[in-house]
């Protein structure tokens, strides 16, 4: 069987160990800043985010046969969560007496995932996707990317130049370039930028002089393990649980329309194969395993499906090298402290163009599967779940809070527009797209036009 196809490369093996290793660093490189950023947000620490996220991939990778190419990296919807439980001192420092007990309430969320898995199991995804038709998943999908953007353009801010360097050689690579460029677009906008950030004095390195070579990446007074000493509070435990639980709830409507995303990137449906409960399962022990060590939760990452847009190399293995990198550089400060130096809008400027890559993708799930935007029911679903995912998150407040007793919960505008979306398709009449389990085609999630109410 051919590896390449019209679509992309699906087995790397043809082209040598040194490009597929060079591939794996671009996945690595792509997933990092926002990965970094996440433990920098809350307090956790960033050698061990970077561990288990290589970990928190390869046990995705194993659950999932090998079969999809997903990066699990830190993910954001946590930091509420966070914030609420364990927010940072007054001096910027960690609340490390507190983050046991946020991370025990994210590994507890991680259990929804398994819950969803065995449901779906059980019942067969059938069930569960007929909430998901392109319609939802598609707007869900865009606005994954567009209520990202503004990290981006915030990042690119910092120094345009330098985040235009980024954006203009991986275009150009990606348009004009032959054979290996062609395939490390990123990688090579991230050097490019990164010189050319310190060639203008955007760079500073002191954090790289004063950082060791090797350095354990665990914390233990970080860990859930740190709990059972002598000032444990249980009802702070409970709290925590209350409070971040919910939150995956909106991660795993999110986690679908990741799926979905890179299904339709690569032009293969992993929702059917290896199944959308296998993928859950990867996720969900990730995140439990990760958050058990103090660690973030962990999440498939969109930067990474817009690699897969750009390079059209879909071999999961890729994917794995770039775990095995994260893996070994969690254990080298000196490593960390180089990527961290790097210039914020040499950052900007790649996830500017990945970002935009995810939203591209929405569009084509929306496009392959001729949604018909002459019926006012679709029109009105899209509109709102774009609608609220964007303009929630660009709001002054960033989520909407409510209170179930002495509890608030905070959710993102992308979960106030999944959820949205999803009740609306199920109570509004004029469905028009089945779920089909059994004849794959080329786009992220298998449905036929059907004309059913």
């Amino acid at each position: 069987m051919d590896n390449t196809t019209k679509e992309g490369i699906y087995n790397v093996k043809e082209l040598g160990t040194g490009k597929a290793l060079v591939l794996g660093l671009q996945h690595m490189f792509a997933m990092f800043g926002a990965t970094v950023l996440v433990p920098l947000l809350t307090g956790l620490n960033v050698s061990t985010t970077l561990l288990f996220a290589g970990i928190g991939t390869l046990l995705f990778h194993l659950l999932t046969k090998g079969k999809v190419p997903a990066f699990l990296g830190s993910s954001f919807a946590f930091l509420g969560g966070y914030a609420a439980i364990a927010p940072k001192l007054e001096d910027g420092s960690s609340n490390i007496e507190m983050i046991p007990y946020a991370c025990f309430g994210v590994a507890c969320a991680g259990l929804l995932y398994l819950l969803l898995a065995a449901l779906i199991k059980l019942f067969s995804a059938q069930r569960i996707m007929k909430f998901f038709p392109p319609i939802v998943t598609g707007p869900i999908i865009i606005a994954i990317g567009l209520t990202l953007s503004q990290s981006a353009i915030d990042s690119c801010s910092s120094n345009w130049w330098i985040a235009l360097v980024a954006i203009l050689v991986v275009v150009l690579c990606n348009i004009f370039g032959k054979g290996m460029v062609k395939i490390i677009p990123i990688l090579i906008g991230v050097v490019a930028s990164y010189v050319v950030g310190i060639c203008m004095g955007q760079v500073d390195f002191t954090g790289v002089k004063e950082a060791a070579w090797f350095g354990l990446p665990i914390v233990r007074e970080a860990t859930v393990l740190a709990l059972f000493g002598k000032n444990f509070d249980a009802s702070m435990l409970i709290t925590a649980i209350i409070t971040i639980m919910p939150i995956a709830l909106a991660t795993i409507v999110e986690h679908i329309g990741d799926i979905s995303a890179i299904s339709s990137t690569t032009g293969r449906n992993y929702i059917k194969e290896p199944g959308l409960h296998r993928t859950l399962l990867g996720d969900g022990i990730a995140t439990i395993v990760a958050s058990l060590f103090g660690a973030p939760a962990n999440t498939t990452y969109g930067e990474n499906t817009g690699v897969l847009n750009l390079s059209k190399v879909y071999d999961p293995f890729v994917v794995r090298l770039a775990a095995y990198f994260a893996i070994f550089f969690s254990f080298c400060p000196k490593f960390a402290a180089i990527i961290q130096a790097m210039p914020t809008a040499t950052v900007g400027g790649i996830s500017l163009i990945l970002y935009g890559m995810i939203s591209a993708v929405g569009v084509r799930n929306v496009v392959e599967n001729q949604v018909d935007f002459t019926k006012s029911r679709n029109v009105i679903i899209a509109a709102l779940i774009l609608v609220l995912s964007i303009g929630i998150n660009y709001s002054a407040a960033g989520n909407i809070s409510f209170a179930i007793g002495s509890i608030t919960i905070s959710l993102s505008g992308l979960a106030v527009g999944a959820l949205t979306g999803i009740i609306l398709n199920a109570i509004l009449p004029g469905k028009d797209y089945v779920f089909d389990n059994e004849e794959p085609k080329n786009t992220g999630v298998d449905f036929e036009v059907g004309g059913r109410n």
